[in-house]
């Protein structure tokens, strides 16, 4: 199974270096809500401070959900995923090296990106580690459960809307942690609660998400 996870990572890695709008996208996303929001809220650097944990979070979390629609997408209409739903290899693994494929080229994008973005809202370069180690955490939960979804929606023709509506409640969670964190920083106050939440429910999402992804996958292509 390992060769299996590897060759399906490597086939993920080249495609999407195939398709550089894909990877670029979220980014530029991601990038243009944290740059227009001082202008729209003023320059007050104490107030850019305070309101920086929840942007940061709400404009990863959507630009993370910029990136769903397509995940299988590509893989439906070229008749790829009914040979993954058919092969010997276990649908599992198959879907764990393509999110996985997904959130080092998103997720992790983001995460290098954001302590640029959270310099520019004021928040306290000491207190960067904090929001690197907190996204580091949430954005593979916020990856892994965006594939559920994108499963169950890789079939309709319009499935983005449907597919927020699915994802966006099981994001409260991961936001209200990942905001509170950075919050708790700036106020002094400890962190270790908020993290071992957050990497608790990362290996939750990460022990039990795959098998949801499968099973929608197989839902929507009639297996």
């Amino acid at each position: 199974m390992s060769n299996v996870f590897t060759l399906m990572l490597l086939r993920e890695t080249r495609l999407m270096f195939r398709r550089p709008a894909e990877l670029v996208n979220p980014l530029v996303f991601f990038a243009i809500v944290i740059a227009l929001f001082p202008l729209a809220v003023g320059p007050e650097s104490q107030l850019l401070q305070t309101l920086s944990p929840g942007l940061l979070w709400v404009a990863a979390l959507l630009a993370v959900l910029l990136s769903l629609d397509g995940l299988f997408r590509s893989d439906f209409e070229d008749g790829s995923l009914e040979q993954w739903v058919v092969s010997p290899h276990p649908l599992v693994v198959l879907v764990l090296a393509k999110v996985l494929a997904h959130w080092l080229y998103c997720g992790l994008a983001l995460v290098m990106l954001s302590p640029l973005l959270a310099l520019m809202l004021g928040l306290p370069a000491d207190r960067i580690p904090t929001l690197l180690l907190s996204l580091l955490l949430g954005t593979p939960v916020l990856s892994l459960l965006g594939a559920v979804g994108a499963a169950l929606t890789v079939g309709l023709k319009r499935g983005g809307i449907l597919l927020a509506l699915l994802i966006l409640p099981l994001y409260i969670p991961v936001l209200i942690l990942g905001s509170g964190v950075i919050q708790a920083a700036l106020q002094g106050l400890p962190t270790a609660g908020y993290l071992l939440w957050m990497a608790s429910l990362m290996m939750l999402t990460l022990t039990l998400a795959p098998f949801a992804i499968a099973a929608g996958l197989r839902i929507s292509v009639g297996e």
